[in-house]
């Protein structure tokens, strides 16, 4: 009972504190498409896929933080070979807003590897498991919860771990368009 008391508390001076520090809070929900291929000596094309998850919010007046974590199919094709990957990423986005709720992003991006496959073939045990990737990016925070973001993501991490030593290096290049709803907000 006491630990339910404190924790009340707790919430409730955060509720009060950020309505007074003119900052807001907000968790919402995003979804979108990928469009993605290798930077790497081979030859790639584009391969679609999407992207989901959720973020917090959290606004000053002209900038703001928003971590995320969201699932998100990748991969490229490689003439007649189609590799499709999934990762669980987390990008912690920096917003500097300009006006009317459009805002220019960055913020880097750690990214877990979550499947691997080329043409239905597992082939995970040749990637690594981990991607550091850096966003850069447009948005637009609409004024009834609604937000409208387009980034590039830029892999800075060679991922191939075959263990073959002529592999060309492997990195995620990830155009991803998206949109997401705060369900819950606090503060302006």
């Amino acid at each position: 009972m006491k630990t339910m008391t404190k924790f009340l508390t707790v919430a409730l001076l955060l509720i009060t504190s950020a309505s007074f520090a003119q900052v807001q809070v907000a968790l919402g929900l995003k979804g979108g498409v990928n469009i993605s291929k290798a930077d790497t000596d081979v030859s790639t094309d584009n391969v679609t896929g999407i992207n989901a998850g959720a973020f917090a919010l959290f606004k000053l007046t002209k900038i703001g933080i928003q971590p995320e974590v969201l699932f998100s199919q990748q991969g490229a094709k490689y003439d007649v070979n189609k590799l499709e990957t999934s990762y669980i990423n987390i990008p912690v986005m920096v917003k500097l807003y300009l006006a009317a709720g459009l805002n220019i992003q960055a913020g880097p991006q750690f990214g877990f590897l979550s499947k691997a496959e080329i043409d239905g073939a597992n082939v995970k045990d040749s990637f690594k498991g981990s991607d550091l990737s850096a966003n850069i990016g447009l948005g637009w925070d609409l004024p009834f919860g609604l937000l409208i973001d387009a980034r590039y993501n830029i892999g800075l991490s060679d991922l191939d771990d075959s263990g073959v030593p002529a592999a060309p290096s492997f990195k995620n290049r990830v155009i991803q368009l998206s949109i997401g709803y705060k369900l819950f907000k606090i503060g302006n």
